[in-house]
């Protein structure tokens, strides 16, 4: 874990460094920030304190935990959200096997109030068909760990998960960005 007493001086110092989710939050709350929300958004709370700007925390619109009727022939509901109500419908019309994954997330937000929800089903098979046949979806950038896991082992079908994670560690812990590189690599020749 990495030492929160002293933040670096700007809040473009503190983005060079790879942050797991508990350490943002113990950031957080060791400096009286909100502590929920996603990565993002804590960097932004961090960096915004550390570069003594307003905090800026999103708006959220309170969501009534209200169970609506849901049908295929419905136009997907206003401020869609991936809750329970939603997750028990596709587990109805679609099976067991319904899963929320980012890439379906995306589309039914994207969509609300303008596709029903028989089209919904007809994306998230698509989308499961695609992840099938091995398309690759869209990493986002929040998800450093699994962009640079995907790079490494397209560029090396031979290692391990043990050698990309000795990779993977090594990279989050340096400045910079943590793409993989092929330089990467050479942590593996020491012992």
């Amino acid at each position: 874990m990495k030492e929160y007493n002293e933040l670096p001086k700007s809040g473009s110092e503190f983005r060079k460094s790879y942050w797991l989710k508990e350490e943002l939050v113990e950031i957080c709350k060791s400096k009286s920030l909100p502590t929920s929300g996603s990565k993002e958004d804590l960097i932004t709370f961090i960096v915004n304190f550390i570069d003594g700007l307003p905090l800026m925390k999103k708006k959220t619109e309170s969501r009534k935990t209200e169970i609506i009727e849901l049908d295929q022939e419905m136009k997907i509901v206003k401020n869609y959200s991936s809750d329970e109500n939603h997750r028990r419908f596709f587990l109805q019309e679609i099976g067991s096997h319904f899963k929320f994954n980012v890439t379906f997330m995306n589309w039914m937000k994207k969509n609300s109030e303008l596709k029903t929800y028989k089209e919904a089903i007809v994306e998230y098979i698509r989308v499961a068909e695609d992840k099938k046949n091995g398309k690759k979806l869209k990493i986002s950038p929040q998800f450093e760990y699994n962009q640079y896991t995907r790079d490494f082992f397209t560029d090396n079908l031979n290692l391990t998960k043990q050698e990309c994670i000795r990779c993977w560690n090594y990279k989050k812990g340096i400045s910079g960005n943590h793409k993989y590189e092929r330089d990467d690599l050479k942590v593996l020749k020491k012992t």
